[in-house]
């Protein structure tokens, strides 16, 4: 058990040292988020460039800046933002009010009639609304052009004579106040054939025909790429989204002044525009960004963006993804061996290990990962134990039954030798079970490196980036990106235990 002890013990020591390293070279710059759609993630991308770039407001130097990307839906970014995780956000008025703020509205708290209400209930909150950057991006259903034409749809209230259409909404939408479950009530839809699907891939299934409706947001460039018809608000249920910053109250006054000076700076065509370079042309975000503010602020030299190779991305993205697998493996080691072992000596005990090990791995890693973040905020923590928890079933199984497994004669061999309880577990039965110890670590590990790629879903990088960025962009090769170098890794992880366990396990356990 000792040879299996120094090397895991070694490979320890490495992952969190570069984990510290890694934590260490970064000081906190002001950290900048973005939904989960391409819009938000441009928006995302012009906000931190304006504010790297200093301004006219006597700022000299740089500003360090990060952007967290596609970190989900509303209710994450605004968590993450009153929390102190990021600093500002792109959000429309609309969603504040029907989503941010619905609670209290409804529960005639406040009255919103104006922005200046808007901004004194989101002050309570310590956030700033800034004044509006120029466009709306409203709420609104669209239809292919020929089904419109064959079925004369013009408005929203002409679907009430069609209840076996089939709909597809976003997840969020699907649950927001402002979303589905409010619009047919208002409109009294009469649709049954209603299922959730990601904004983007909705686009897709709407026009190869899997689909009849969907929303849309009005400067999606996919609209006029697919010839898509939108159906006419008659009945006025969707509220203005005018997008607007939300940024905390206590960030640098030169920095507020920065965001502040892009008000009315961006144009409904502008953003249309670009919205179509980045999801049809395939124009990376940060050179989209860059693009426009050189054209609205020409006498603002542009922030120095130095674009990775291929190469480079998936050097970067497979120390990500090893510094969160790596850590939360061995952290679920230290933990699930001796549970293992309990569960083996005290068969009690161990229905209960096995069954709170084993209702954790029902949870959905999604919702997981969701759950952890009111506890660990967003990033690398959540992600790395919510993958400690779900490390432990495999190996908490493997070592009880390993223990449990080993020969009677064997064991009265110990006991007859005059060994105490702790040095027969610790010389004869983990060596003995350590075959099988070994293989429930290696399946922790594969699984683990699978899941991580759920964990840039809440800002902890990894390979599941690029596949996020591709489903979102339709770009295969981005999506390939992420999923190759983490399917190869995975099979790198699976011989490098089949090689441990030739050196740890002694030949006559392996035969």
């Amino acid at each position: 058990m000792r040879r299996l002890f120094f090397p895991l013990l070694l490979v320890c020591y490495i992952a969190f040292g570069v984990c510290g390293i890694s934590l260490r070279a970064q000081s906190r710059p002001f950290i900048v988020g973005s939904k989960a759609f391409t819009e938000s993630v441009i928006l995302g991308e012009i906000l931190k460039q304006r504010v790297e770039t200093g301004a006219q407001t006597g700022v000299q130097s740089r500003v360090p800046t990060k952007h967290v990307k596609q970190l989900g839906g509303t209710r994450i970014l605004w968590n993450a933002l009153l929390s102190g995780e990021i600093d500002a956000y792109p959000e429309y008025t609309g969603t504040i009010l029907a989503e941010i703020l619905a609670t209290e509205i409804a529960q005639e708290q406040i009255q919103i009639q104006s922005d200046d209400d808007l901004r004194k209930a989101l002050f309570k909150y310590g956030v700033v609304m800034s004044a509006p950057l120029g466009f709306a991006n409203t709420y609104a259903l669209g239809v292919k052009r020929e089904t419109s034409q064959k079925l004369g749809l013009q408005t929203i209230s002409d679907l009430t004579r069609f209840p076996d259409l089939r709909f597809a909404f976003s997840n969020e939408f699907m649950d927001r106040h402002d979303g589905w479950r409010g619009l047919q009530e208002h409109y009294r839809l009469p649709q049954q054939q209603v299922r959730g699907l990601e904004h983007d891939i909705a686009y897709r299934a709407l026009a190869g025909g899997a689909l009849d409706l969907t929303e849309l947001y009005s400067t999606d460039a996919e609209i006029a790429e697919y010839n898509l018809t939108i159906l006419t608000d008659d009945k006025h249920y969707f509220p203005d989204y005018r997008c607007v910053v939300l940024h905390r109250t206590d960030i640098a006054p030169e920095v507020a002044n920065v965001l502040a000076s892009l008000t009315g700076a961006i144009s409904q065509e502008s953003m249309t525009a670009m919205n179509a370079s980045a999801k049809m042309r395939k124009i990376p975000e940060e050179r989209i960004a860059s693009a426009f503010l050189s054209k609205i602020f020409p006498q603002t030299q542009p922030a120095n963006s130095i674009e990775q190779t291929r190469a480079e991305r998936i050097f970067t993205r497979t120390v990500e993804h090893l510094n969160l697998t790596a850590i939360s493996l061995l952290a679920a080691i230290l933990v699930a061996v001796p549970l293992g072992a309990c569960a083996a000596k005290f068969p009690r005990f161990g229905f209960v290990i096995m069954g709170a090990t084993g209702a954790l791995q029902t949870v959905p890693s999604l919702a997981l990962l969701v759950l952890m973040i009111p506890m660990l905020g967003i990033g690398a923590p959540p992600a790395i134990f919510a993958l400690f928890l779900y490390s432990l079933l495999p190996m908490v199984r493997s070592t009880s039954i390993g223990i449990t497994s080993i020969p009677a004669g064997l064991r009265e061999s110990a006991i007859v030798l005059g060994l105490p309880a702790w040095a027969r577990l610790w010389r004869v039965e983990l060596p003995l079970a350590s075959p099988s110890i070994l293989a429930g670590i290696k399946t922790s590990a594969v699984i683990n490196i699978g899941t991580a790629t759920l964990g840039a879903i809440i800002g902890a990088g990894g390979h599941g980036q690029p596949i996020l960025t591709g489903i979102r962009l339709a770009d295969n090769s981005l999506i390939l990106e992420g999923a190759v170098p983490a399917a190869l890794l995975a099979l790198v992880v699976q011989w490098l235990f089949e090689c441990l366990e030739r050196y740890a396990v002694p030949r006559g356990l392996r035969l």
